[in-house]
């Protein structure tokens, strides 16, 4: 039995990353309103796995949550790339003449905006979950109101599906991490498979100080898949740099991490894992 903390409802996004990631295994979600809350109940509970998303394909980085991550001293043991889904459900008993109104979280709302464009007679009303949304209409049975989800969720929900596949981008992907206590973590995934990892430090102010990280990496063969600068709350003009990176030489890699070390500031690998 797996207890996976997640940010949302029953049905969420959040709900089907963690049974297809784990989809061999009975799964207890502890569902949380916030990300921190997800961080606590790990925190709380070092058995508890949390999961959590960190970038969407359209909407960009979740920056938030890598400031998360960075404090609260988990670490991660893999990644989920789930393609993002949308469809507009209600009550059996509704109908497109009867609805009035279509319930969603507002950047479900944005990547339906076409689909809604041809419905002007729906009143698009922002929520707080788009599984809470289906969860709310058929627990208080809202007669004229819609919600859009993913269709797992309508279906969770005894509501009907009234079309599927409303995104407007086909090819919208959300990429979640599973983070877990780090004495936990040999137990969740094999190390000697581990082909990425996720790293955060800072520069010092000296002319191409990221420059002489960067060349080093590429020196080792370390593949730079994404860096993101956030800054330091307190400091003007500093940096975190949170960077991912890919590597075939495990011990190459360790190479590359000691040769960066003396480099950079407060480096810390926050992951290590087998890329999705």
């Amino acid at each position: 039995m797996k207890r996976i903390a997640i940010q949302g409802f029953r049905g969420s996004f959040h709900d089907i990353a963690a049974h297809q990631y784990f989809p061999e295994e009975q799964v207890q979600l502890i569902c949380c309103a916030t990300f921190e809350q997800v961080f606590e109940n790990i925190k709380r509970d070092p058995t508890v796995i949390g999961l959590v998303a960190i970038e969407n394909t359209i909407a960009g980085s979740l920056l938030h949550n890598y400031d998360l991550l960075r404090a609260s001293d988990t670490t991660i043991v893999g990644e989920y790339k789930l393609h993002i889904q949308h469809c507009i459900c209600c009550l059996p008993g509704d109908d497109w003449a009867t609805l009035s109104e279509v319930h969603s979280h507002p950047v479900a709302l944005m990547q339906c905006h076409s689909f809604l464009a041809g419905h002007p007679g729906l009143k698009a009303v922002e929520s707080e979950d788009t599984a809470g949304s289906a969860e709310y209409i058929s627990k208080h049975q809202c007669r004229g109101w819609a919600a859009i989800c993913h269709p797992d969720a309508a279906r969770l929900y005894g509501l009907k599906v009234l079309e599927d596949h409303i995104e407007d981008n086909k090819h919208n992907f959300t990429r979640f991490l599973v983070v877990s206590n780090p004495r936990k973590a040999d137990f969740l995934r094999p190390l000697n498979k581990s082909n990425k990892a996720s790293l955060v430090f800072s520069l010092p102010h000296s002319e191409g100080s990221l420059s002489k990280v960067l060349t080093i990496l590429s020196f080792y063969d370390i593949n730079l898949t994404k860096i993101q600068s956030l800054p330091i709350i307190g400091h003007e003009w500093e940096y975190l740099f949170y960077v991912d990176v890919t590597f075939e030489d495990l011990t190459r890699y360790r190479q590359s991490i000691d040769a960066i070390t003396p480099l950079t500031k407060e480096l810390k690998i926050i992951g290590e894992y087998e890329q999705y």
